[in-house]
């Protein structure tokens, strides 16, 4: 880790562990998970959240499509993102935005497995594989890659499983309904949230029964994938419940359209509205933060620490 990642993770640990309102142990009385075990490395959470930082190796990528599409690009972006402060670098080389055009198993290889190689021998933090095709989880967890962020919970591709097992990688599976190609056509829920936490909870015994370890499955409610707006706010509103899976959750709202919905501006610039959703999302004891933006999430966070850190410290009766 360098110099300046080692900074940040201290000055994180002071702002963290001196606010006394903020006990990552559990939230609304429920236990919230510690850790996740990767392939060969452990994702602690040892303030309660990491921040994932996020490689789009596309050219249609919804936000930075075409910005990190050549290699060496693509792995000087992800050092910086470490050198900010993110503790694991999620590559994709397939644009799951709405709508998106299908990319071949070979284009997708030709893609990523050069910057997983290349981040594998220089990244002091793990690396995750977005991908739903097992051929690429196959190849990019040979190179390095330490898990597999699954858009289709494991299911679209039947081989996934087997290769999650063949590298004992950690595994993240994420709700949707539908592909990108489809998926906000006409998505329909009764109660969107208990829907999603039902569907999440059987793909985790369903994985743990093909003997998958529960420690290293992590939790997607699916920001976005199939989802109205009204859908998108009621995940973010009730967050907290996923905790009740017992595994860690990860959320993945950066920049994504509802912010501009909230803003009541869909053309402006969307940084400002990932900021305040990601502290709702610390606050709510979100363990893995997936965002384009590291460095201003940590400075937010940060500030907001300290400042209820201070706050706290006033409150506190005199001695004497």
């Amino acid at each position: 880790m360098n110099r300046r990642a080692q900074l940040l993770k201290k000055s994180m640990s002071k702002f963290v562990h001196s606010n006394m309102r903020f006990d990552a142990s559990s939230i609304d009385g429920v236990p919230t998970s510690k850790h996740w075990q990767l392939k060969t490395q452990q994702l602690k959470f040892e303030h309660g959240f990491v921040f994932m930082g996020i490689v789009n190796v596309t050219p249609d990528s919804f936000s930075d499509g075409g910005k990190y599409r050549e290699i060496d690009s693509a792995v000087e972006h992800a050092m910086q993102l470490i050198d900010e402060g993110a503790e694991i670098i999620d590559v994709g080389g397939e644009s799951t935005r709405p709508y998106a055009s299908p990319v071949s198993c070979d284009e997708e290889l030709r893609r990523v497995i050069p910057v997983i190689e290349r981040l594998a021998s220089l990244a002091s933090v793990p690396i995750s594989i977005d991908t739903w095709k097992s051929d690429v989880a196959d190849a990019a967890l040979a190179a390095g890659a330490e898990a597999v962020n699954d858009v289709s919970g494991l299911e679209r591709d039947p081989r996934m499983v087997d290769v999650a097992l063949k590298h004992s990688a950690g595994v993240c599976v994420m709700h949707s309904q539908g592909t990108p190609q489809n998926m906000q056509d006409n998505p329909v829920y009764g109660d969107v949230v208990t829907e999603i936490i039902n569907y999440l909870r059987r793909r985790k015994i369903s994985l743990v029964q093909c003997g998958i370890n529960p420690e290293k499955i992590c939790l997607d409610p699916g920001i976005g994938f199939g989802k109205t707006h009204a859908h998108n706010i009621a995940l973010m509103q009730h967050v907290s419940r996923f905790h009740e899976l017992a595994s860690p959750i990860l959320v993945g709202h950066s920049r994504k359209g509802f912010i501009g919905k909230l803003s009541n501006d869909e053309t402006a610039e969307r940084l400002p509205g990932t900021i305040a959703a990601t502290l709702h999302l610390i606050r709510n004891r979100i363990q893995v933060i997936r965002v384009h933006d590291v460095k201003s999430m940590r400075q937010a966070w940060s500030v907001e620490s300290a400042l209820n850190a201070a706050e706290s410290q006033s409150q506190r009766p005199e001695e004497g």
